[in-house]
């Protein structure tokens, strides 16, 4: 699969090639005050059934306002966005919340993070898991919903060891498959390579470990995984039962202001736009017909809560 229409306009591949520019240099850009974001400062406890549910943070991102979507019209964009958070900022800060799921024996942890790899401000996700009582070596398994450097770049210590030492890796097949192609990155734009080259490194790095999943997979009693393609080309998202259930949906929406409300708008980071619309529209859909719970990796902490329809998008009802 090749990148699709969202890196075609010159806004988008300019808003991007900012955003890795940030990453890259580590700088700091123009931001929203922090007081209109929350960054996963409190503990967030709650049960899905009988699988005690902890939402830990990484930290957040820091990426240009024009790419949570690049193809919206730019006065209904401001206004969701000034109605949200205030203003139309120029970038936003999206949180990273990572979901970590005790059930009978197993810990599971989806996605480990950037750590100290992309930006600044992320890579607080082993500290933050200490502060909540885990020691990396209890985590007995990790989902990767996609190898984005946010999701997969903890994977390794500086010194080439697993920062989860004692896990088992699942990853999609289609996912897998896709970053460690050589051919991918001549098929990426250029400016993307430090993105498959880290996601190589990283998937390789577990392939001894790994278990390759897709639809309908049991990763742990009660845990299980849904392919939702089109962010990436083997995103999964994971649903967990119990309870009114639980849908941890990774990147297949981003801002829940934008995202969620416009479903049909294009996420500047989606490999293949066109499906991950598709995908969006029909998750979401699932979640409001079947009244689960959604966890939103960059969701403002902790990122949980219901869907509703709301005309011919949908409405995010964060839980209180």
């Amino acid at each position: 699969m090749t990148p699709g229409p969202a890196f075609d306009t010159s806004a988008t591949r300019l808003g991007r090639r900012r955003f890795l520019t940030l990453s890259a240099a580590s700088a700091a850009l123009p931001l929203l005050a922090r007081r209109s974001w929350g960054f996963g400062s409190q503990v967030r406890k709650t049960m899905v059934g009988g699988i005690e549910l902890t939402i830990v943070s990484d930290g957040h991102l820091t990426f240009p306002a024009s790419l949570v979507a690049p193809a919206a019209p730019p006065e209904e964009l401001a206004a969701l966005f000034t109605a949200a958070f205030g203003a139309m900022p120029e970038n936003v800060m999206p949180e990273t919340n990572h979901a970590l799921l005790r059930t009978g024996d197993d810990l599971v942890l989806i996605d480990n993070g950037s750590g100290n790899k992309f930006q600044p401000t992320a890579g607080r996700l082993l500290e933050n898991l200490a502060i909540n009582g885990v020691d990396p070596a209890d985590v007995t398994k990790v989902i990767f919903t996609h190898a984005h450097p946010d999701h997969v770049w903890g994977t390794l210590a500086d010194d080439g060891t697993l920062r989860l030492p004692n896990a088992t890796f699942f990853v999609g097949g289609a996912e897998f498959d896709f970053w460690t192609n050589p051919d991918t990155l001549t098929t990426m734009p250029g400016d993307f390579a430090p993105w498959v080259i880290g996601a190589a490194r990283d998937l390789n790095a577990v392939a001894g470990k790994m278990v390759r999943v897709a639809e309908g997979d049991m990763v742990a009693p009660g845990i299980s995984v849904i392919d939702t393609p089109g962010h990436t080309p083997g995103h999964i998202s994971v649903l967990v039962e119990g309870g009114d259930g639980l849908i941890v949906i990774g990147d297949v929406a981003a801002i829940e202001s934008v995202n969620v409300a416009h479903p049909e708008w294009v996420f500047g980071f989606d490999t293949d736009p066109d499906m991950g619309i598709a995908t969006r529209k029909a998750l979401l859909d699932r979640a409001a017909t079947d009244g689960h719970r959604i966890l939103g990796y960059h969701f403002t902490y902790p990122g949980l809560g219901y869907v509703e329809r709301d005309g011919e998008g949908f409405r995010f009802v964060a839980e209180a």
